[in-house]
């Protein structure tokens, strides 16, 4: 299966994400249609680049920015859905 990833666009993250500031991550996540329209977004889990059930699971990618720091439950955060993913 190809996976090409779409233009950027806002979630609600629906757990919260630890990160510290000073890198760009990408985590792979779960996008999914909250019942007002709005995205809404989980991580897969265990982000580890060896762990490949996470990314067989993911719809697309999670952006935490540069300066970024941790996402509490409820925050909005970037995410890039591959193609066809919902």
């Amino acid at each position: 299966m190809q996976r090409i990833c779409t233009a950027v666009a806002q979630a609600r993250s629906l757990v919260p994400i630890r990160k510290k500031p000073g890198r760009t991550e990408y985590q792979r996540g779960i996008v999914s249609t909250a019942a007002d329209g709005s995205l809404q977004v989980k991580t897969t889990g265990n982000q580890g680049s060896g762990v490949l059930n996470s990314m067989a699971q993911a719809n697309g990618l999670i952006v935490l920015h540069h300066g970024q720091g941790s996402v509490a439950e409820g925050e909005e955060v970037d995410v890039m859905m591959f193609v066809g993913a919902i």
